[in-house]
């Protein structure tokens, strides 16, 4: 009796190595620790579902908006969640700043960037700008927060996005503990735009992790309108209170 040779199907031995490493090396929700099931990623689908999202995509004149009034021109201004202390968007913010978790912002800029299809908001912009860290910060946490939030948000509205047009050339002390006008004075002159041609006549979507006063926003978003941007709206990850 001979013996034929059995083909077998790369994505399933694949697929089989995957449950086999999984059953004893689980990966964990990084919103609230349990263990991840077949489908899974990042986050679990109760996190997912009890994320504390702001209602700001069905209503234009929402809280985030109201903090440029009269400062900065924005067409659109909105942030994903609400930042509350202890609370699961603070661990999910330190887990994407600290602890080495770039995946983090990718996944909720994906999340976020799918919300937006759903608002039929996908065509107006042209291009998505991350809030910039200055080059000190950048290499002592290995990227930026921001840009990880812009990747996410790429991959679900096809818009493209760089981290090459404006830089932060002012390494500034943090914002926390500030009150509105020392975060405005300690931002001024911090950002400067280095392609001022990639933006000139363009819709510009400016994301940044948390917001609170809005100063550095600002600073960031003057310097791109005063070099050409024809459209400046701005989408954040949280809104702190």
């Amino acid at each position: 009796m001979s013996l034929l040779p059995i083909k077998s199907n790369g994505n399933s031995l694949l697929n089989v190595i995957s449950d086999f490493t999984s059953l004893f090396f689980p990966e964990h929700c990084l919103g609230c620790s349990s263990g991840l099931v077949k489908g899974e990623e990042i986050l679990c689908s109760r996190c997912l579902l009890e994320l504390p999202k702001t209602d700001y995509l069905s209503v234009n004149e929402n809280p985030v908006k109201e903090k440029f009034l009269g400062r900065l021109p924005v067409k659109y201004a909105w942030a994903f969640m609400k930042f509350r202390k202890t609370g699961i968007v603070q661990h999910l913010l330190h887990q994407l700043k600290y602890n080495n978790k770039p995946e983090v912002g990718i996944k909720l800029g994906k999340f976020f960037g799918m919300a937006l299809n759903d608002f039929g908001l996908m065509t107006e912009f042209d291009l998505i700008i991350p809030m910039p860290l200055h080059q000190s910060r950048e290499n002592k946490r290995g990227y930026n927060q921001s840009t990880k939030f812009a990747e996410g948000l790429t991959a679900s509205l096809n818009i493209p996005w760089s981290d090459k047009v404006v830089v932060r050339q002012k390494n500034t002390a943090t914002q926390t503990r500030k009150n509105k006008t020392e975060r405005w004075e300690n931002v001024q002159r911090a950002f400067t735009v280095k392609n001022p041609s990639v933006i000139h006549g363009k819709r510009i979507l400016l994301v940044d992790d948390i917001i609170t006063t809005g100063a550095s926003i600002e600073a960031c978003g003057r310097e791109l309108l005063n070099h050409g941007c024809k459209e400046l709206s701005v989408s954040c990850i949280a809104e702190a209170q």
